[in-house]
């Protein structure tokens, strides 16, 4: 696939080193207007860095928005005559609608909206796609690429903010839960080093069990609790410090701050 990266900061970075890793391209195109930021990717083969968004679209039938929101509109106005029947529109930008970039490149365009996360650089994205109508005959092009970078999920586009936070947010709501595991096992005799790796290995594993069995947290819960035992000792004091209730109130406040920006940039 011949593919732009229009904007390549952090998340823009972690998309191209997960299509670099998983021979996913046939052609790259990164654009930043500071190459120094991007330098590591000079080199590769079939991937060209450029200060040139334009240049970058007219090589490329895949385009994958990673621009700051602010910035968006006018890129969008610059590429807008450079634009023809092959090219897909893939937007990773929070909180910019479908129909805002329907209005910048018009409706005949195959506009997606993609929020992936991190974890794309070492291909296991949980990503949310949707798109306009046009752009469901291409959906299957957009999920072939992020499939290869993690998981993907086509949703509403009305569940997109709600997305952000469970799969973007979601990332550092999860780091900051295996350090406070890494910060009791140091507290319990591990060394740093040691704890860290227990903490990493044992949130995969709890994952994978997940993925493969397809059954429900509280299931494979009750596989490790047994009567007056030290899991289930641990899991209500947890509970009663209010563990599951903060992780809630922390991830609704953040969807609620998504929604406050929005209606502050309409």
């Amino acid at each position: 696939m011949k593919i732009a990266i229009i904007g390549t900061g952090n998340l823009g970075k972690s998309i191209a080193k997960g299509l670099i890793t998983n021979n996913a391209i046939t052609t790259l195109y990164l654009t930043k207007r500071n190459l120094d930021n991007i330098s590591e990717f000079d080199g590769y083969k079939n991937v060209t860095i450029t200060t040139d968004n334009v240049f970058a679209v007219q090589q490329s039938d895949i385009l994958i928005f990673a621009v700051q929101p602010a910035h968006f509109e006018s890129i969008l106005k610059d590429i807008k005559p450079f634009l023809t029947e092959k090219h897909v529109v893939i937007s990773t930008i929070t909180g910019y609608t479908i129909p805002k970039i329907e209005a910048q490149v018009g409706t005949d365009q195959f506009i997606i909206r993609a929020m992936p996360n991190t974890a794309i650089a070492v291909g296991k994205s949980m990503t949310c796609l949707c798109s306009n109508s046009q752009g469901e005959k291409r959906i299957k092009i957009a999920q072939a690429i992020f499939n290869r970078l993690g998981h993907s999920l086509v949703i509403p586009e009305s569940q997109m903010q709600a997305a952000t936070v469970v799969c973007a947010s979601g990332i550092a709501f999860w780091m900051r839960l295996i350090r406070a595991t890494t910060q009791a096992a140091i507290q319990l005799g591990f060394d740093s080093k040691e704890a860290q790796e227990l903490a990493m290995h044992t949130c995969e594993g709890a994952a994978n069990l997940l993925i493969t069995n397809g059954n429900h947290p509280e299931e494979e819960i009750d596989i490790v609790t047994t009567p007056k035992g030290c899991t289930i000792e641990g899991l209500n004091e947890m509970e009663h410090k209010g563990l599951s209730s903060s992780l809630i109130q922390g991830m609704v406040a953040s969807f609620n701050k998504i929604n406050n920006i929005k209606k502050e940039q309409i």
